[in-house]
């Protein structure tokens, strides 16, 4: 805040005697902050009324100079300082904003099919919930249960605001479906090539014993059982098959990486946000071919009511086009972090026996074929059709 109002200076500075420069910065007693240096240039905000004396230091030292003003609060009073009209015109708003939040313009109704809108909001204003009603004279959650009493075929309500929009989302009482009287009939049958490890049948018929080789689509566990009799009974099999198996996964990363990074440039934008229209409180435009932006809303707050009105910081950030060259070593270190998370994020249920690293170097990339010796589960359900 202080710094909007003394009014601050980006500069960058390039030359021979960069860190000269910079150290009689420092040694001048200038407040600099923000500062960092990259591709020997230095950048830095400095405010306004130091401008000069870093001026002669740059003469001094063979310095390049580059500078430009920050949009700060001190400029834009300076500026509008004769505007009495346009402060009229914010308290007018403000005042018109205030009161019209503190009232029913809009009610949304959500999560009715049966009830139609209609009846809904006939029963809502029978409970003084309606266009132009005050919110604060509103009960939300006397007027919920009173809601639910006087609609029969809602079963749950809730009533929130925000800003001046009422918002009432309901559920609808729907019939009982028919009960399943049991699950549908299924085997269990092996999702890769693998040796059984282990095995836990909780229903069903185990076809296929510790040490047997097994490959995708075989019949692990079956769910139809024929008794001594000769009486076949269908069940939903259930059980847990564990097995050891392989699987391979490749990692691939380029000597040259081509991407767009930071120049150091950057453009504060700000604007009134007022309902849905968008207000800039800057001047001019940045000529940034490529960027980046952050984007920070404040809604604002009256009394402890807040505002449809909100300040939107923007901060856009300029980039260039910019290749990376790595080396070898560089790049199995990036490697190995990929194994790392890949393990982590998709191996984490498995158990690793073995792992083993094949490398291959071409003109252009280091690629890296890891072959895993895995244990775990290889089941999986299909069911059992019936005509």
């Amino acid at each position: 805040m202080y710094n909007q109002l003394r009014g601050s200076v980006r500069i960058n500075a390039s030359g021979r005697n960069l860190y000269k420069f910079i150290n009689m910065i420092h040694s001048g007693h200038i407040c600099c902050f923000k500062q960092y240096v990259r591709s020997e240039v230095f950048y830095a905000d400095i405010y306004r009324h130091d401008l000069r004396k870093v001026q002669q230091f740059a003469e001094e030292c063979g310095i390049e100079l580059k500078h430009y003003e920050h949009e700060t609060l001190s400029k834009k009073i300076l500026r509008y300082r004769k505007r009495i009209g346009l402060v009229l015109g914010i308290i007018l708003v403000s005042a018109a904003t205030r009161y019209f939040s503190g009232i029913v313009l809009t009610i949304e109704i959500r999560g009715n099919s049966i009830v139609s809108d209609r009846v809904i909001l006939a029963a809502l204003e029978e409970l003084d919930i309606k266009q132009g009603s005050f919110i604060d004279d509103i009960n939300f959650g006397w007027c919920e249960k009173e809601l639910r009493l006087m609609v029969d075929d809602i079963s749950w309500a809730a009533i929130r605001h925000t800003g001046n929009r009422v918002v009432v989302e309901v559920t609808e009482i729907v019939e009982k479906p028919e009960m399943v009287q049991e699950r549908m009939p299924c085997n269990v049958i092996a999702d890769r090539a693998a040796q059984i490890t282990s095995t836990s049948v909780y229903d069903g018929q185990l076809m296929r014993i510790v040490g047997d080789y097994v490959m995708p689509g075989d019949m692990l566990i079956s769910g139809v059982i024929e008794d001594s009799k000769g009486h076949v009974t269908k069940h939903h099999a259930m059980g847990v098959i564990t097995g050891i198996y392989e699987e391979t996964a490749v990692f691939t990363e380029d000597f040259i990486s081509e991407s767009y990074l930071p120049t150091g440039e950057i453009s504060d934008e700000k604007y009134l946000q007022l309902f849905n229209l968008r207000i800039p409180l800057f001047i001019g435009r940045n000529e940034f071919k490529h960027s980046n932006e952050e984007k920070n809303e404040r809604q604002l707050s009256l009394f402890g009511k807040k505002l449809p009105i909100s300040i939107v910081d923007k901060r856009i950030t300029e980039t260039e086009f910019s290749s990376a060259e790595y080396t070898e070593a560089e790049l199995e270190e990036r490697i190995m972090e990929k194994i790392y998370l890949y393990e982590k994020n998709f191996l984490s249920s498995e158990k690793i026996l073995e792992r083993e690293i094949i490398p291959e170097v071409t003109e252009t990339s280091v690629t890296y074929t890891v072959k895993y010796t895995l244990e775990g589960q290889i089941g999986e359900q299909m069911e059992i059709f019936i005509k």
